[in-house]
């Protein structure tokens, strides 16, 4: 099906980024075969559907470039006991407590419910990073399957760790594996498969190299990096040297791989990371939620690596993700005139080179022969709008739940705020019930 979305301002991004006024772009099945203005695309293409944005900003649909899924239950929930004092309380008192209970069915509804959200906040593309140590044979199959229902487009990991034994660690490297041949075998370009790790200090030597033995070639890991000190603690006393320089004598990392986080990180490590060609991705509502510090991102961009901005599950909505980066920044180095440059760099460039590690069509930008990955927000700017400012407009003007219209690979899955060929009321309704039975376990 031909689609045009038209009549409102277009932010194409990418090299040759510009805004156009009335702007409008077309596309044909899953990619664009154009971008102009309303008045010629529609001349050109008279038969295609049109999508009215009624005035606002057309643009590239967003990548999330780590996620979990799993953590969606968690909203509301109250532990019985849970008092945590450091960040490892409150990964074994919440994160591993309610992994250790969930089982397909709330994996699979955790992820509709996810992909509910980041459909209507604009998300197109979601790398996620998966735990269920209740259910872990088949979990990342259910979110593939929910993905897939609803059309979003996905990479997807499972996290191993050794914290459950070497039973369930094996399980959970089988998982990533069987899912990577899947993915292989799979032609659509929606879903791809990484080796997901927890971190450094829930791995020993001999489970990373299984991991390796397990990870084929031209596939990458997913891996939590120096996210707090006990992870950097860990690794000098263990193995006597820091966590990145521990990855890198593993073979981890990588232009292929994932590294979330990296806030404990020092020079030296930075300077392998840049060698290694090895993605970071920056997570700050999680990071000041969790009290671990702030991570050198803007010295890592600087220094000329590559950076992207993710939610580590606490939102899907990446704008608000974009306003807290750019707040922490500021605040951390008592510099009000950082970040303003960097952090739209994250999220609007660096994510599409990340997700172009992984995904064929061309991601995030909005030109002839990219994924046709499109959303419309209502936004109608107070000040004079262009392509040199349209970045602040969006840091002080846009929140998630504006987006209005979403379009991936080509499909309608959201229009003027109406799902199309999803209940979201049922989805919706259904996770509750699947919430408060987990709850529950929990609790017991």
């Amino acid at each position: 099906m031909m689609l045009l979305v038209g009549n409102g301002r277009l932010i194409t991004r990418g090299e040759n980024h510009r805004l156009i006024e009335n702007g409008c772009v077309a596309a044909d099945q899953d990619r664009i075969i154009a971008v102009g203005t309303t008045e010629e695309l529609r001349a050109n293409y008279p038969e295609a559907e049109f999508v009215d944005a009624h005035g606002g900003v057309i643009m590239p649909g967003l990548i999330n470039a780590h996620n979990h899924i799993y953590s969606a239950f968690a909203r509301g929930l109250s532990i019985k006991g849970y008092q945590p004092k450091n960040f490892l309380d409150i990964l074994d008192g919440q994160w591993w407590t309610i992994d250790r209970h969930l089982t397909l069915a709330d994996t699979k509804m955790s992820a509709l419910t996810t992909y509910l959200d980041c459909i209507r906040c604009g998300v197109t593309t979601v790398f996620d990073h998966h735990a269920s140590y209740g259910g872990i044979e088949g979990s990342l199959f259910v979110i593939a399957d929910a993905a897939k229902e609803l059309g979003v487009r996905t990479c997807l990991c499972y996290e191993v760790s050794d914290r459950d034994g070497e039973e369930k660690m094996k399980a959970a490297v089988k998982e990533n594996a069987d899912f990577i041949r899947s993915c292989q075998n799979d032609d659509t370009d929606m879903r791809k498969g990484m080796m997901g790790l927890h971190a450094s200090f829930t791995l020993s030597d001999s489970t990373l190299a299984l991991c390796r033995e397990n990870t084929p070639d031209g596939v990458g890991f997913h891996i939590h990096v120096a996210e707090g000190m006990a992870d950097v603690y860990d690794s000098l006393k263990k193995y006597g040297k820091r966590v990145i320089n521990r990855l890198h004598d593993n073979g981890i990392l990588g232009s292929q791989t994932i590294t979330g986080h990296c806030i404990h990180v020092n020079g030296i490590e930075m300077d392998i990371l840049k060698e290694t060609d090895t993605m970071i991705v920056h997570n700050p509502e999680s990071n000041m939620g969790n009290a671990v510090g702030c991570p050198p991102t803007l010295e890592m961009m600087h220094r000329g690596l590559l950076v992207g901005l993710g939610t580590d599950g606490y939102t899907n909505d990446m704008f608000e993700s974009m306003k807290a980066a750019n707040c922490l920044h500021k605040h951390n180095l008592c510099d009000p005139t950082v970040a303003w440059g960097e952090v739209p760099q994250m999220l609007f460039e660096n994510n599409a080179v990340i997700g172009a590690r992984y995904f064929s069509k061309k991601l995030g930008v909005l030109e002839e022969g990219a994924a046709a990955d499109i959303i419309v927000v209502d936004y109608d700017p107070l000040t004079p709008m262009h392509a040199d400012n349209c970045n602040g407009h969006m840091l002080f003007g846009m929140m998630g739940h504006d987006v209005v219209t979403t379009i991936i690979d080509g499909k309608l899955r959201m229009k003027d705020r109406e799902l199309v060929g999803i209940d979201g009321v049922e989805i919706l309704a259904k996770s509750r019930e699947q919430a408060a039975d987990l709850w529950s376990r929990i609790n017991a």
